[in-house]
C-alpha cells in the first residue's frame, strides 16, 4: 500500500514524542493534510502548549501523557486511539539521549533502551496488529538515528538502542510485506536537526542544521516515494555523503578493517578519500 492511499483515506495520526521537535513538526504537517491527531509525550506542559498551537491552526488534536517505556500505558494509548477511529499513521518517535560508555552502569543502559527500543517495540505490539486487522492502508514510521547505522564512538548505549530500532523496523517491514498487510513501514533517520534539545546549549540554529520542519517535509516526500530508509541530509551532509559513510561502515566487516575504522588514525586518509568519492 502507498502513502497516497493512506493520505486519501485519512484517519488518526498517533505520534509519540509529539509535543516538540520533529514529532510536533510531523503533527503540524499531518494536520495540514487532513489527519486528526493524538500526540503523546511525557511532558505535560509541552503537551498543553503543543495542543494549543495545533488547535489554533485548526487541527483536531487529543493529547496523552505517556511514558512509552511502560507497555501498559502504550496499550492504553492504543485502546484510546482505536476507540477514536481508524489509525492511519503511527509515528514511534519518542526517544532520549545521555552520555554513556561501555562501562556505564547497566541501569543507565536499561533506561535508554526502555525508551529508545522498548518504546518503539511497545508501539509496534500495541498498534500494528490492529492496524493490519483493520484492512485499510496505514503507515508506521519508526525514528532511528544515523548513530544506529554508522555507530560513531562516544555514546554506545544510544547507538546500540538505535541500531536495535533499525533492525526491528527492517524485520517488521519484511513481515508485513510477506503477509500482504496494508500497512507500510519506514525507518526515519534525521540528520543534524535543530530541536529543543539542541537549543538548550546552542541558542542560535547552527548553519549546518535543518529545522524540524525541513526534516519532516523531507521525510514525507520520501515516504510518498515508497522509500523504507529515509536518511535525512542537512546543510552540511548531503545524501551522497551519507551513502558513502554507510558504505564505509559496511566495508569494515566486508574488508575486515579495524572496528570503527572511520575514526582510526591509520585509516583517516583512506576514509577521507573514499568519502570525497
Amino acid at each position: 500500500m502507498t502513502w497516497t492511499e493512506t493520505e486519501k483515506l485519512g484517519g488518526l495520526a498517533v505520534i509519540t514524542g509529539g509535543a516538540s521537535g520533529v514529532g510536533l513538526a510531523a503533527a503540524e504537517l499531518l494536520a495540514a493534510r487532513g489527519f486528526d491527531l493524538l500526540i503523546a509525550d511525557r511532558n505535560t506542559d509541552s503537551l498543553n502548549h503543543a495542543a494549543e498551537s495545533l488547535r489554533t491552526a485548526g487541527a483536531q488534536v487529543q493529547t496523552a501523557e505517556v511514558d512509552v517505556a511502560d507497555a501498559d500505558a502504550v496499550e492504553a494509548l492504543a485502546d484510546r486511539a482505536f476507540d477514536t477511529g481508524p489509525v492511519a499513521v503511527l509515528m514511534n518517535n519518542a526517544g532520549m539521549a545521555r552520555p554513556t560508555s561501555t562501562t556505564t552502569a547497566p541501569d543507565e543502559w536499561r533506561q535508554i533502551f526502555d525508551v529508545n527500543f522498548y518504546g518503539v517495540l511497545n508501539g509496534v505490539h500495541s498498534f500494528v496488529p490492529r492496524m493490519t486487522q483493520a484492512g485499510r492502508p496505514a503507515t508506521v514510521i519508526n525514528t532511528g538515528s544515523k548513530q544506529g547505522i554508522t555507530t560513531p564512538p562516544g555514546n554506545p548505549a544510544y547507538n546500540v538502542s538505535k541500531a536495535a530500532v533499525r533492525v526491528l523496523t527492517e524485520q517488521l517491514a519484511h513481515e508485513l510485506r510477506e503477509a500482504g498487510s496494508p500497512v507500510s513501514t519506514h525507518l526515519f533517520v534525521p540528520g543534524f536537526t535543530y530541536t529543543g534539545m539542541i537549543a538548550a546549549f546552542m541558542p542560535e540554529k547552527p548553519a549546518a542544521a535543518w529545522t524540524s520542519e525541513e526534516c519532516v517535509e523531507y521525510l514525507f516526500m520520501r515516504v510518498a516515494n515508497g522509500d523504507f530508509y529515509v536518511l535525512c541530509p542537512d546543510n552540511d551532509v548531503t545524501e551522497a555523503k551519507d551513502a558513502r559513510r554507510v558504505l564505509w561502515s559496511a566495508g569494515d566487516i566486508a574488508e575486515n578493517r579495524p572496528a570503527l575504522s572511520r575514526w582510526h588514525p591509520d585509516w583517516k586518509d583512506a576514509f577521507s578519500a573514499f568519502e570525497s568519492g
